[in-house]
């Protein structure tokens, strides 16, 4: 008799949804111009507000990440203007290529992947460049596992000349720390399939009343992704320019609603722990981090393969025997990384699921692992 067992996700999204936010979206289906909406959109606009910190504009949009991604483009670069964005991985790499099909003067601080530009490299560069119109940022490059740790810092530079800072943290806002008007951020988009633990199709952005002005004084040729058409019609009816995925809405909402039941403070240190046991565990086991140590992400670990793993055999037995899903590297990195997601509801049994099963998987194969590994997790799991 076949046992079914549901998939563990530990992906770097999308990832595991919770049953309460799963059920969420079986209702029945309301007209987009109605009471009903409004109630929905504004009750979802204003604790989209709550997780981003800011008291400014939201727009949940109905589109995946890079969407959003695409939106802070077109919405906020016209050609010619300059624009210094680090990149040490695929996801930095894709932006600044939108950049650069925007017409912008694209300054890449360019570092090995695993690697971040340094806050002084950054510095440098606004110091050679007085006429920057924008700084972007990736966050958390989840094709390295690695995250930017001074975002904190950027408004020092941005107030210089009163350039924009736009953060693109599609795959980590809700599982780390971010205050976007303390940190005088201008504008930052996220995606609700990943920490947020919502199902993939609504990616909000937030944006700052001097993003706002520029968006509507310069609209951008789109249609779609034109921001100004949201600003306006949810400024007037509290409703969106376009047909939204209603379901996806409900889901969003029940997925903010247990974050802040939990508490973002509290959220974001479980996050933390969960991201040391996993760290601490997967090394005890023999498996190295991709990352160089100062830039590790909390919410991706990306792992370095041992000599003569096969990416596809590991991953398929993982899956096939134990249920467990990670994330293979992709370009340059493609079968020389594994990647495990630590976002979202991610507690004390994903952890040692994943850590059991690695090392099972890892076994079979004929590589002998450190047993410690389920010790050492557990115990920094005990901070929880």
């Amino acid at each position: 008799m076949e046992i079914y067992l549901e998939y563990l996700v530990m992906l770097p999204g999308p990832t595991n949804v919770p049953e309460r936010v799963t059920r969420s979206m079986f209702t029945h289906m309301i007209n987009h111009r109605s009471k009903d909406f409004v109630k929905l959109y504004v009750d979802t606009i204003e604790k989209s507000q709550k997780i981003f910190d800011t008291t400014s504009d939201v727009v949940a949009l109905s589109a995946s990440g890079t969407g959003a991604v695409e939106a802070s483009v077109v919405n906020m670069v016209k050609k010619g203007d300059k624009v210094i964005i680090p990149v040490n991985g695929e996801f930095s790499s894709r932006l600044s290529t939108m950049l650069e099909w925007a017409g912008a003067n694209v300054i890449r601080l360019t570092t090995p992947f695993g690697q971040n530009a340094t806050f002084d490299q950054v510095k440098e560069a606004f110091d050679n460049n007085k006429d920057v119109k924008a700084f972007y940022v990736v966050w958390n490059e989840t094709s390295t596992g690695t995250m930017v740790k001074y975002l904190d810092k950027i408004k020092d530079l941005t107030a210089r000349n009163d350039s924009f800072y736009v953060v693109d943290g599609v795959s980590i806002l809700g599982g780390e720390e971010f205050h976007m008007d303390k940190w005088g951020v201008d504008v930052c988009v996220t995606g609700a399939q990943k920490a947020l633990a919502a199902p993939p199709g609504i990616s909000p952005i937030a944006v700052s009343q001097k993003a706002k002005k520029h968006m509507i004084a310069n609209p951008p040729p789109t249609f779609y992704f034109n921001m100004a058409r949201y600003f306006k019609y949810y400024d007037d009816t509290k409703e969106t320019p376009f047909t939204p995925a209603i379901p996806l809405l409900y889901a969003y909402r029940e997925a903010l609603d247990i974050i802040l039941e939990e508490g973002i403070e509290n959220r974001i240190r479980r996050h933390r722990v969960c991201s040391d046991a996993l760290y601490s565990g997967l090394s005890t086991m023999g498996l190295s981090p991709f990352a160089k140590e100062d830039a590790r992400s909390t919410v991706v670990i990306a792992l370095n393969y041992l000599q003569g793993l096969d990416d596809k055999t590991f991953r398929g037995t993982l899956s096939e025997k134990f249920r467990v899903l990670v994330a293979g590297g992709f370009g340059e990195l493609k079968g020389k990384v594994f990647r495990v997601g630590c976002m979202g509801e991610v507690h004390k049994y994903h952890v040692m699921r994943t850590i059991s099963a690695i090392a099972s998987t890892l076994d079979m194969m004929g590589y002998k692992t450190n047993p410690d590994a389920i010790k050492v997790a557990e115990d920094k799991l005990r901070a929880l």
